[in-house]
């Protein structure tokens, strides 16, 4: 029996097939494959559907997080408030800015940075807070925006796992001052490569950043700003339009297997077993279907023996990580829900075309390691 796939990014393509090879050729045919008409076209339908009054492109999520720092002038001397439980790049585009990580613990049940712990963080020196919707579910924006406004900080979603995602009625990208998310290709949208988009409400921020992402150019030739490369290609572009069209399905998929999963999964009384929690006012887009358990490393062997693949996010919190225990390491309170979970969790496949066989393959797996 051929194992479960993780992710099956093939069965979206033979879904999409022949609207993704139409924009492919299409793009090929007129060879703009720099800032073509898709892009404008991309930006336009993002705005959109995320609610917000602008959105832009880029060639990553890193960049996508690191742009608004440059456009904010956030830089050495500063400090920024930040989770200690995410991929590495919330943490590295705060140092590639120049300023300082200041990590505070999460929620022990939604994974997501704690509020509450917030403020205990803030010196004269902090000028951003940056929440990462993590697993696909956003965080406490209300209470974080509040916090911000209080002491007068800027508020920068890592929206990397999130697009689509909603708390109360308001869409993750749409819920602070800037937004940034990756649509690499294991990301719920995600395109055939590297890729990334901005969003934000601001009109004069959204000047900045595209001047920033294109060298830092005014007009042709004419840079008023420190810029980088930061475009995203068109070919992209046009697969990420195909993909949109049917986003909203697949979000809606990806919560009927998590349904499932929750309900399949609810009578397991194994030691530190739980699933994910996702508060009643928000609906997560799922980028990772997350448990915790007692015993990861046997747990996991039996899955791979039973053909169920894992993965790890994440075994190690970012203050812990070599590199930035050394040089970049300031935090505030103990981070033991942090280090519990980079300890427990464990990741089990979701994606939106999974079938129910599938799926019981899968139930079935976890039920029997936990036997």
């Amino acid at each position: 029996m051929q194992p479960v796939p993780f992710i099956d990014l093939k069965a979206q393509y033979k879904a999409l097939k022949e609207d993704i090879d139409a924009r492919i050729h299409k793009v090929l045919d007129h060879g703009a494959y720099i800032n073509g008409p898709e892009i404008a076209e991309f930006e336009q339908k993002l705005a959109a559907h995320t609610g917000s009054k602008f959105a832009l492109s880029c060639a990553n999520g890193t960049d996508a997080l690191l742009l608004p720092l440059m456009a904010l002038g956030i830089g050495p001397g500063d400090e920024i408030i930040t989770t200690a439980f995410s991929f590495i790049a919330t943490a590295e585009i705060i140092v590639l800015a120049g300023a300082t990580p200041v990590y505070v613990d999460i929620e022990p049940d939604t994974f997501n940075i704690d509020a509450s712990k917030i403020e205990a963080a803030i010196t004269p020196k902090t000028k951003a807070i940056i929440p990462v919707s993590l697993y696909g579910q956003m965080a406490d924006m209300d209470a974080i925006n509040a916090i911000a406004k209080k002491h007068n900080l800027i508020v920068l979603e890592d929206a990397a796992q999130s697009y689509g995602a909603r708390y109360k009625d308001v869409k993750s990208g749409n819920a602070s001052l800037v937004a940034g998310t990756s649509f690499f290709p294991a990301k719920p949208l995600g395109c055939y490569g590297d890729g990334g988009a901005i969003f934000s409400n601001d009109e004069k921020l959204i000047k900045a950043l595209k001047e920033i992402r294109e060298h830092g150019s005014e007009s042709r030739y004419y840079h008023t700003r420190l810029g980088m490369n930061a475009r995203l290609d068109t070919i992209q572009c046009a697969i990420l339009l195909s993909k949109l069209g049917r986003y909203d399905w697949e979000v809606e998929q990806r919560n009927r297997v998590a349904n499932r999963y929750n309900d399949a999964f609810s009578s397991i009384k194994a030691q530190d077993f739980k699933t994910p929690k996702v508060r009643s006012d928000r609906q997560s887009v799922w980028a990772q279907y997350t448990l915790t358990i007692g015993n990861r490393d046997a747990f996991q062997k039996k899955l791979t023996e039973a053909g169920v693949p894992t993965s790890i996010h994440y075994p190690r919190i970012m203050p812990d990580q070599p590199w930035y225990k050394e040089h970049a390491s300031k935090s505030v309170g103990s981070l033991e829900n942090a280090r519990w979970a980079a300890d427990h969790v464990i990741s089990i496949p979701m994606y939106p075309d999974m079938d129910e066989a599938t799926q019981d393959r899968v139930i079935a797996a976890v039920k029997n390691a936990l036997a």
